[in-house]
């Protein structure tokens, strides 16, 4: 019998790999990313003091559009970017959260990107 892989175990898996070598500082946050079929989050997290500094999703009521494709994604990314420079963050790290950085990960990143963030 063959058995059906979980793709969500699969993933923490992944995340915890990367998480081994990726932390958040006060002076470079980690900018981490969830998706789902429908929603995109960002968080920036500096994880010495286990605080989130700055959080953005498709979920947010200021939001117009669907965060389930790459525009949504890219919009989403400009966001936090927004809210970052606001609370005076330049330079982050990425958490691409245990996804392929492709498709929407890779939109949310180059968002932030030009919205001046550096990574």
């Amino acid at each position: 019998m063959i058995k059906k892989i979980d793709t969500k175990a699969a993933r923490v898996r992944r995340h915890k790999r990367v998480r081994k070598n990726i932390s958040g500082t006060a002076e470079r946050p980690r900018l981490n990313v969830f998706r789902s079929a429908k929603h995109i989050y960002a968080q920036i997290i500096d994880d010495v003091k286990g605080v989130t500094l700055v959080a953005a999703s498709s979920m947010d009521k200021d939001f117009d559009g669907y965060g389930g494709n790459v525009e949504g994604a890219k919009k989403v990314g400009m966001k936090i970017a927004e809210k970052a420079s606001a609370a005076g963050i330049k330079a982050v790290v990425f958490d691409r959260g245990g996804y392929v950085y492709h498709g929407r990960v890779a939109a949310l990143a180059e968002g932030a990107r030009e919205g001046g963030l550096e990574f």
